[in-house]
């Protein structure tokens, strides 16, 4: 005899592995419905989703963005920041992303400044996603603003382009080549040539250990 099993008792059960799969994870792992799409449909991973936030098991980072914190003694939870979360959907939707603007100066520490929207240029699809008082902005850019390949450098090149041609003082100057001696330097050649011609310029003066 077919057994029908009652609308209710099927969301309990997704709720449960669901929470399940929370719980093997760590504390603190973002997590997305497309997590959970090996446990049922996409609307009954949602509304299992809504009814852990609503029963305070995780936290609503945005829409469609949960997590359940960390907990520390002190503070109680933390939340992932909103470089985390950017970083959390690029790897979800397989994008690159490139830090950019006064973004790229604070990641650098060339600017005391925190910004309140983070901008990345990316491949995917352009948004802008709200973290509480902060917010993600994905620029979709050309491919080239995507090849480089060295972490520093890329930073380099994206925050040269925020200060201006022309506009660059020496103390950043110093601070920049610096930096890039950090930079490996398969990586710095590489990303040399994708730059334009006045942050060549620069950039190559730390290949010669020029700071002049």
């Amino acid at each position: 005899m077919l057994q029908i099993i009652p609308p209710q008792t099927q969301m309990i059960s997704i709720e449960d592995k669901i929470k399940r799969k929370i719980i093997s994870q760590k504390d603190g792992t973002l997590l997305f419905p497309e997590d959970f799409n090996d446990i049922g449909s996409s609307e009954a991973v949602r509304l299992a989703l809504h009814r852990l936030f609503k029963d305070s098991f995780i936290t609503r980072i945005a829409q469609g963005i949960y997590v359940r914190p960390k907990n520390n003694s002190l503070i109680g939870g933390i939340l992932p920041t909103a470089e985390e979360v950017a970083y959390g959907i690029a790897q979800r939707d397989r994008i690159k992303i490139v830090p950019t603007g006064i973004y790229a100066l604070h990641a650098l520490g060339i600017s005391q400044q925190i910004p309140l929207k983070l901008t990345f240029l990316t491949d995917g699809a352009p948004r802008e996603i709200q973290i509480g008082k902060q917010a993600i902005k994905l620029k979709r850019t050309t491919p080239k603003n995507l090849k480089a390949i060295g972490k520093i450098s890329s930073l380099v090149i994206q925050a040269l382009r925020s200060i201006g041609k022309g506009k660059v003082t020496h103390d950043e100057e110093l601070k920049i080549l610096e930096l890039l001696q950090e930079e490996s330097e398969t990586n710095l050649k590489h990303d040399i040539k994708l730059a334009p011609v006045w942050i060549k310029k620069t950039m190559s003066k730390a290949l010669n250990n020029d700071k002049n």
